[in-house]
């Protein structure tokens, strides 16, 4: 890497805008990876139809390990430029909640420098995850489909 990277990291109450927080600067990379993650529909037998998810956090601290995340897959990565931008409150169903885009030299570190952070993300940050039912609440402990200790 010759520069520092261009790291952001913000929180947004409800939905991500997606086009806009996928926005990276254009420094002559070649390969940028986007993440979104949205609410998917569910159904419950106890509860019913997911209505939605609400997010809830420390803000200072989830802010401060994001940060620390987007350094390590920096220089992990050899990444350029990484912008994250979680959401706080509350999210309908197909509403994006995180968008995590990253911009590399070469594709294949963009797109695991995405999964490194969504993987860390879901394993170390204090955001909380309460699921809203047609007829009820329950709260989420989100795990990575992925073993990143491999990567």
């Amino acid at each position: 890497m010759a520069k520092d990277p261009t790291i952001s990291v913000l929180f947004v109450d409800g939905e991500v805008n997606v086009p806009k927080h996928s926005q990276l600067p254009a420094i002559g990379c070649g390969g940028e990876c986007v993440f979104i993650g949205r609410t998917r529909p569910e159904y419950n037998k106890q509860h019913g139809d997911l209505v939605g998810l609400v997010y809830d956090c420390y803000q200072t601290m989830a802010q401060s390990q994001l940060e620390k995340l987007a350094e390590e897959a920096a220089v992990r990565f050899s990444v350029r430029a990484i912008h994250i931008c979680h959401s706080t409150g509350t999210v309908p169903v197909d509403g994006a909640s995180v968008v995590i885009a990253v911009a590399c030299d070469h594709r294949d570190d963009a797109f695991l420098a995405c999964q490194f952070l969504i993987d860390l993300l879901k394993l170390q940050v204090s955001i909380w995850k309460q699921e809203i039912w047609a007829d009820g609440t329950t709260w989420s402990d989100g795990k990575p489909l992925v073993n990143i200790e491999n990567q």
